[in-house]
């Protein structure tokens, strides 16, 4: 049980800004036994609401924008607009992929991409990307 909070806290901490690896952590469980569609399932759980949470504070993001402490400059917040409007919701079937895919998912949250379409497409990536490990590991690709 210890086991599948811990990878539940390292997929969701990965899917933040926080840089964090969840995959060792599967791969560790996968290799020592445990069910693989059970750990797929809580991997991806965790994984899909890091993601959540980054689309939320993305939503939020803009109510600070103009006071001095806010993190993210004018510029940077344009170019992340401008690569969201550029390549739209169909971005977020890359929210599995390292270093873009958590900004993505902020980024899709300052859009204002709805959660009715941002949770099918995120969902689709993070799970698919644990499959195909869960499926290497294991040996079966």
């Amino acid at each position: 049980m210890l086991s599948l909070l811990g990878l539940f806290l390292a997929a969701f901490v990965a899917a933040t800004l926080v840089p964090a690896q969840s995959e060792a952590v599967l791969v560790a469980l996968l290799v020592g036994g445990g069910n693989p569609w059970l750990l797929v399932a809580v991997a991806t759980a965790g994984n899909v609401l890091g993601a959540m949470l980054n689309w939320w504070l993305g939503r939020q993001a803009l109510r600070f924008q103009g006071r001095r402490w806010f993190p993210v400059s004018p510029a940077l917040l344009q170019q992340a607009q401008a690569w969201y409007h550029r390549y739209g919701r169909w971005s977020l079937l890359l929210s599995w992929a390292p270093v873009i895919g958590d900004p993505i998912t902020l980024a899709a949250g300052v859009m204002r991409e709805p959660l009715r379409m941002f949770l099918p497409l995120v969902l689709l990536a993070k799970a698919g990307r644990y499959v195909v490990l869960a499926l290497a590991t294991l040996g079966l690709m």
